[in-house]
C-alpha cells in the first residue's frame, strides 16, 4: 500500500461521505455535511480543495458541479491510521494495544465470544 497523507478529522468526515455516496457532486457533499456539521460552505468546499491536494479524491473533469470519486480506499486510510497510532502511543505494540483496551473497556460475554472467534478465524489462516 502506498503511504497516503494524513488527514485531518475535519477531512475524514468529507471523506466518509465520499466513500459512502461515490460518485458524488460537490453540492451534496455540502448539503450532507452542513446538516450534519453545521459547516459553512466555504469550509466544506476548502476541504474538499484540500482532499484534492493531497490526493485523496478525484474531480471529473468538466464536471459542474464537481462530481467526486475516492483515490484511496476506506480500508487502506483505516490501515494508515491504524498503523500510526499503534506506533506512535504504543511503541508499536499491537499486543500492549490490546491488553490495554481489554483491561480498560468493560466486555460483555458476546464481546469475548467475538473476539475468540477473530482469533481462532486469524489463527487458522495464519
Amino acid at each position: 500500500m502506498n503511504k497516503n497523507p494524513k488527514i485531518t478529522d475535519a477531512e475524514w468526515e468529507v471523506m466518509n461521505v465520499i466513500w459512502e455516496k461515490s460518485p458524488i457532486t460537490s453540492n451534496e457533499i455540502v448539503k450532507e455535511l452542513k446538516s450534519e456539521m453545521q459547516w459553512q460552505d466555504s469550509t466544506i468546499y476548502t476541504l474538499i480543495n484540500r482532499l484534492v491536494k493531497k490526493k485523496m479524491i478525484a474531480i471529473e473533469k468538466g464536471s459542474s458541479p464537481y462530481l467526486c470519486s475516492p483515490l484511496v480506499s476506506q480500508q487502506d486510510c483505516r490501515r494508515e491510521e491504524r498503523v500510526s497510532f499503534i506506533r506512535k502511543v504504543y511503541n508499536g505494540s499491537l499486543n500492549l494495544m490490546l491488553a490495554n483496551m481489554i483491561d480498560e473497556e468493560e466486555l460483555t460475554e458476546e464481546d469475548i465470544k467475538e473476539l475468540k472467534k477473530i482469533l481462532d478465524k486469524k489463527s487458522i489462516r495464519g
